[in-house]
């Protein structure tokens, strides 16, 4: 049971990965970089300081569902072992 758990969050965390790898290459930068101008900055600075803070953000969250979702986990195990909390 736990395994099947933990196959899609390593999965998760790959993609994660991947998806900021690529918005920070050639292609997205390429569409990016254009003469925009918006408040009167670039659009090419815009999308560095909105995206970087929003992809932190994205992990950040993910990490504090995984915190939460292993706390649920661990006391599961707990109260499958032991149920009725004590050890011997």
């Amino acid at each position: 049971m736990k395994m099947e758990r933990k196959l899609p969050l390593k999965d998760a965390w790959l993609i994660l990965f991947i998806l900021g790898v690529v918005m920070l290459n050639y292609p997205f930068l390429h569409i990016i970089n254009k003469d925009i101008l918006i408040f009167g900055i670039p659009l090419t600075i815009l999308y560095f300081f909105i995206g970087w803070p929003a992809s932190i953000f994205v992990v950040y969250l993910f990490s504090i569902y995984l915190g939460k979702h292993s706390d649920q986990e661990s006391t599961e195990e707990k109260q499958e072992t032991h149920p009725f909390g004590d050890s011997t």
